[in-house]
């Protein structure tokens, strides 16, 4: 499954959409003002299904995933040379970065792949492609990109 997004300028207190690769639309995000990032995440039929939510009081950024309302995991940037990852206590995810941070790589407990985010380069505003492997991870997937690049917003 393949979803794409393009956010808009001064989009983190606004609202965009995320598409299938059909072009309809498979969730809306909206931004609102809280002490760090947060969003709410909404399907397509426009019902409210999770939340990324930053934790303002840590010392490397850190993330709580709604689903829901039930908090179901959370991710935390770890220190690391030369890339970037990031620890999910979802599932066991772990994220792994290329050094610019271009590209990610979600994996399981087990290393298999579950989904991937290249950010394309060259355009004015932030755009992404994800491809999920399991269409059920799409949600979880979508929350992991929107918290790595609200993370490398609050970085420049």
């Amino acid at each position: 499954m393949r979803l794409l997004f393009k956010q808009r300028f001064f989009s983190w207190l606004d609202s965009y959409d995320i598409y299938h690769e059909d072009g309809s639309v498979a969730f809306t995000v909206r931004g609102r003002l809280a002490l760090g990032h947060a969003f709410e995440i909404y399907d397509g039929t426009g019902q409210p299904v999770g939340a990324v939510k930053q934790a303002w009081l840590a010392f490397l950024p850190r993330f709580e995933l709604y689903i829901g309302d039930e908090c179901v995991g959370e991710m935390r940037k770890q220190f690391a040379f030369f890339r970037q990852s990031y620890l999910l206590d979802y599932k066991s995810w772990s994220v792994e970065g290329d050094f610019l941070a271009w590209d990610y790589a979600i994996y399981d407990a087990s290393g298999a792949l579950v989904a991937t985010a290249q950010k394309q380069l060259l355009n004015w505003t932030d755009t992404y492609v994800i491809d999920v492997t399991h269409s059920e991870d799409a949600l979880a997937a979508l929350m992991v990109v929107l918290a790595i690049d609200a993370e490398k917003c609050s970085d420049n």
